[in-house]
């Protein structure tokens, strides 16, 4: 897996916890983008997270497994 989407819906309600398992695998990051609409009047409460995770499998799929246990959170990898 190289590449890690997270779509967080209710940002506001789950980004410490998202937050806390992306610090922990924080080495294992090489690079981290957060995009979320934002407007003059309004900032969405859903967000998209890409990660490119280094090849060590096996903190990846660990980081995947407890970001999976995040409520209203999608996952999707990506591998090239």
């Amino acid at each position: 897996m190289d590449l890690v989407l997270l779509k967080v819906k209710a940002r506001a309600n789950h980004a410490p916890e998202v937050q806390k398992v992306l610090t922990e695998y924080g080495c294992n990051i090489a690079v981290r983008l957060g995009i979320h609409e934002i407007t003059e009047t309004t900032c969405s409460n859903d967000g998209l997270i890409i990660l490119q995770v280094k090849p060590d499998q096996s903190a990846a799929e660990q980081m995947v497994a407890k970001l999976k246990t995040i409520p209203e959170l999608e996952i999707k990898t990506v591998s090239m």
